[in-house]
């Protein structure tokens, strides 16, 4: 594989003449920088992306950070922010949350990794960390882009929704089918964007009457085997209810499972309603309602701020991302009366 050395000798130039023409900064001669072209050409060569970033004194590599490496929702995002950067005629290298240390530790190795391998900007996903370790960062912090979370010292780099208005959108989509007896999955209560989507929907049960003591709430962390577990656990449990509200789409397909071997009927029996939209949805069986939240437009904004930042590039950014109900068979009308959902009496083994 030729060098920029096998260049410059066949072009009867210096090295840094060869350089400068490469890279495309610096003063050439026409006819000096023609020859360069021509050796170029005649040796195929390519320079590799770390000598072009040495001569252009960027990587061209935007760093991305998310928490775990599993799962149907964090890969529509990755997928989305490689084929943006890909447009923009750059790429992305990902660190996910690994070792010993607790989430908000993982998510600052991950980032210094990131920073170490010469990332012009990193796209960070966690709600571990605080403001002072965003502060930290120092001079990196102003080409950091947050998706789902906010900091107040960097409020314009950060992209989420309302995940409050969500859950009252959540809330708001079952009572307009006339339920009235609720369950609730819930995400870790660690999680902010949680703990909103959840206030939002107990918020509106209350303002339409319906406090929170007449529900049951389990909290389930985000995967379809939490959602299955908490399933069962609500079917055995004796509480009343026609519609279930799950904190996130994995939860809910998690529980749609369950329910289905238990043999209660979705929607016929109990309605189960998710959060996200991810792609999941429009798979399971039925076909999951969920509330819309638009993660591949905050996605897309995030990154062109990024972009703006990091390369002096104008692309259009917008921070309002409003959240919506995707409808599809999961969810219907309440049964006439609340009919108690509960484990059915069957010989059938439930696994544990």
């Amino acid at each position: 594989m030729a060098t920029i050395k096998d260049v410059a000798r066949l072009a009867g130039v210096g090295v840094g003449t060869a350089s400068r023409v490469v890279s495309g900064k610096g003063a050439v001669a026409l006819a000096t920088a023609e020859r360069v072209r021509r050796a170029i050409d005649e040796l195929e060569f390519r320079p590799s992306h770390a000598a072009r970033s040495l001569l252009s004194g960027s990587s061209k590599m935007i760093g991305v950070y998310i928490p775990v490496l599993k799962g149907t929702f964090y890969t529509p995002i990755l997928q989305t922010i490689d084929t943006e950067l890909r447009a923009a005629d750059r790429h992305m290298m990902v660190a996910f949350g690994c070792g010993d240390g607790d989430a908000r530790q993982q998510a600052i190795e991950g980032i210094e990794f990131l920073i170490e391998r010469g990332c012009d900007g990193i796209v960070l996903m966690s709600n571990a960390l605080r403001d002072d370790d965003i502060v930290a960062l120092g001079p990196k912090q102003g080409k950091l882009v947050v998706l789902n979370h906010s900091f107040d010292g960097i409020a314009e780099q950060c992209f989420t929704a309302d995940h409050h208005r969500g859950g009252t959108l959540a809330a708001q989509a079952l009572l307009k089918m006339a339920h009235q007896k609720f369950a609730v999955i819930a995400g870790p209560s660690t999680s902010p964007d949680n703990v909103a989507r959840i206030e939002g929907f107990l918020a509106e049960l209350q303002r339409q009457g319906i406090p929170a003591n007449q529900l049951v709430q389990l909290e389930s962390d985000f995967s379809p085997e939490g959602g299955w577990a908490a399933a069962r656990s609500l079917a055995s449990s004796g509480h009343e209810f026609t519609a279930l509200f799950c904190a996130n789409d994995e939860m809910a397909v998690g529980a749609l499972a369950y329910f289905q071997q238990a043999a209660i009927n979705v929607p016929g029996m109990v309605s189960v309603l998710g959060y996200d939209d991810t792609p999941s949805a429009e798979y399971s069986a039925p076909q999951l309602t969920s509330v819309h939240i638009p993660w591949r437009l905050m996605t897309v904004n995030g990154l062109r701020w990024l972009l703006n930042t990091c390369y002096g590039m104008t692309l259009p950014v917008e921070h309002d991302f409003p959240a919506s109900v995707t409808w599809r068979a999961s969810v219907a009308m309440a049964p006439g009366g609340a009919l108690p959902v509960s484990l059915p009496k069957t010989k059938r083994r439930v696994r544990s």
